[in-house]
């Protein structure tokens, strides 16, 4: 009976230590690339600086330096905070 109640015990504790915090993580990054909008500056996984043009359902056109890009949203990492004409005068 107490081997019983040790594996219970691991089995909650590798829940709220591992699986749970996994699982919420993912559901943010779910939420913040559907609720991904047109004009927003965001940086890519790859590290790409750009503005989002048009959103579809699974990819986004993306403006980078005056050329257009088609990514997947999945590709998506954040939203950039670097305004565009700082890049511009930068260039």
């Amino acid at each position: 009976m107490s081997t019983l109640f040790l594996m219970g015990g691991l089995f909650l504790i590798m829940y709220f230590f591992m699986i749970r915090p996994q699982m919420k993580k993912a559901k943010e990054t779910r939420k913040f690339r559907e609720g991904i909008e047109k004009g927003q500056s965001v940086v890519t996984i790859g590290g790409i600086h750009g503005k989002i043009l048009e959103v579809n359902e699974t990819t986004i056109l993306l403006s980078v330096g005056g050329n257009k890009m088609k990514i997947e949203k999945a590709a998506i990492s954040s939203t950039s905070q670097v305004n565009e004409q700082e890049i511009q005068q930068k260039s």
